[in-house]
């Protein structure tokens, strides 16, 4: 159905492929945020214990005989404890002289009295987290500054945050597959709008061009409405079609008679030779323009009824005994014998006047091809489904034509000098194919040709 359409890519894959990205980066961003905020957190929850520590250590200061003294309570450690066995590392000074502890633990310069400052270093390849506080303590001697640094490596907080962060990248990966799965059903829901209208459409006849009905979103209202505009302006132009080949075939073949009787009655008063085969040319004008004609308009009915059908129960054996009943004395003109061949009662549902008109151009082709003296069958078949068959006797259909000899306005080359439009086996096809049948050309193994519609 695509195959002279220029397509650019999936409406439904580019939707998945926008909302999927934007689930995917929502995803990511809500990772980096949790991780963030987790992070600072348990950043926050070591500052706390460092300050602590620092603090129960800087408590104890005291100057005694003009010295300063600090007495290590138990727990200024022990609260460091970690399940990584994190390292603690202090420092104690006096101004800039250390007391006690690492000398590469450094007061930092802009610290004020009474407040801690935080830092994050490294030190032999180890991230530390140093809480550093200062006190003024007030002598004999003056006042003295006295500052602690508490510093703690940082593997516990690293697990931590790695297992934060698993669990984040699993929520992130659970979330993604959500949306992910929530974009495509989204993508196909929306597109399915679209696969139903192309249903619709496609599912019509070739007649069918009656508007669009069905309710569609608003956005593809204007398509809808562009499409039921073209098929109005089709359908019009299609009945304008059809009324004038209607229309034309019926005012030319009733004057083609007149004149075919006053050619007929002309040749029996004219006795040169050359006269007479010009009239006789003549006549066989007029028959093949008048056979012409009225096939035209059999055409136009079956192309108008085949989208209408009239549905009724159809005894087909009663149908063709009529028409051969009709068609015997134009058979008894060539000496040709029709027979009838019934396996039993076949009934039909179908439109009894295109089944009758598509028999009848059955049987009077194999009439026309058939030669004299022979005996033409129709056979009405239930096994294994129901089928009409006409077998004549004359030289059969062309191999190499047989597959296109239903196409409108087609002649076999073997026709010789008969008349004929090339719409007799087509409005048998088209008659088929409106009953869900098909038509089959074959040739008889002993010789002749067979033409079977099959319901």
């Amino acid at each position: 159905m695509t195959a002279n359409v220029i397509v650019s890519g999936s409406l439904r894959n580019r939707l998945a492929i926008i909302l999927t990205g934007g689930a995917a980066l929502l995803a990511l961003v809500l990772y980096l945020v949790v991780r963030a905020l987790a992070a600072q957190v348990a950043q926050q929850g070591q500052d706390n214990i460092l300050s602590a520590s620092m603090s129960s250590v800087l408590d104890t200061a005291v100057i005694r005989d003009g010295r300063v003294m600090l007495d290590f309570p138990y727990s200024s450690f022990s609260m460091l404890n970690t399940q990584a066995d994190d390292r603690v590392f202090y420092a104690i000074y006096e101004g800039e002289t250390l007391l006690s502890g690492y000398d590469w633990l450094v007061v930092p310069d802009d610290l004020a009295p009474e407040n801690t400052l935080f830092e994050t270093t490294t030190i032999n390849g180890d991230h530390l987290r140093v809480a550093t506080g200062s006190r003024v303590l007030i002598g004999s001697d003056g006042p003295r500054n006295v500052s602690v640094s508490i510093a703690q490596t940082q593997d516990a907080l690293s697990n931590t945050l790695n297992g934060i962060s698993r669990n984040v990248a699993f929520l992130g990966l659970g979330f993604f597959l959500m949306s992910s799965a929530l974009a495509i059903w989204a993508a196909s829901t929306t597109s399915g709008q679209m696969r139903r209208l192309t249903t619709s459409v496609t599912r019509r006849g070739p007649q069918d061009l009656s508007p669009v009905t069905k309710a569609v979103p608003s956005e593809m209202a204007p398509l809808v409405g562009s499409l039921n505009t073209f098929m109005s302006r089709l359908d019009h132009t299609l009945t304008q079609s059809e009324d004038f080949i209607a229309e034309a075939a019926h005012r030319i073949r009733t004057p083609l008679a007149t004149v075919r009787s006053h050619a007929e009655a002309t040749l029996q008063r004219v006795d040169r030779e050359d006269n007479r085969k010009s009239l006789q040319a003549m006549v066989r004008a007029i028959d093949e323009s008048s056979r012409t004609a009225g096939q035209l308009l059999d055409h136009a009915m079956v192309t108008f009824r085949a989208e209408n059908l009239e549905m009724s129960q159809v005894d087909l054996v009663e149908l063709l005994q009529e028409l051969v009943l009709g068609m015997t004395p134009v058979a008894e003109m060539k000496d040709i014998t029709i027979t009838m061949k019934v396996e039993g009662p076949a009934t039909l549902l179908g439109d009894a006047i295109l089944l009758q008109n598509a028999l009848r151009n059955l049987i009077d082709n194999a009439l026309k091809y058939a030669p004299a003296e022979t005996r033409l069958l129709v056979e009405v078949s239930r096994s294994p489904t129901l089928s009409v068959s006409v077998y004549d006797e004359g030289q059969g259909f062309a191999p190499d034509e047989i597959e296109t000899l239903s196409g409108r306005f087609v002649r076999g080359k073997n026709m010789g000098n008969k008349v004929g439009s090339g719409l007799g086996l087509t409005i048998a096809q088209e008659v088929a194919v409106a009953h869900g049948g098909k038509l089959i050309l074959s040739n008889r193994p002993e010789g002749g040709a067979c033409v079977t519609l099959f319901f």
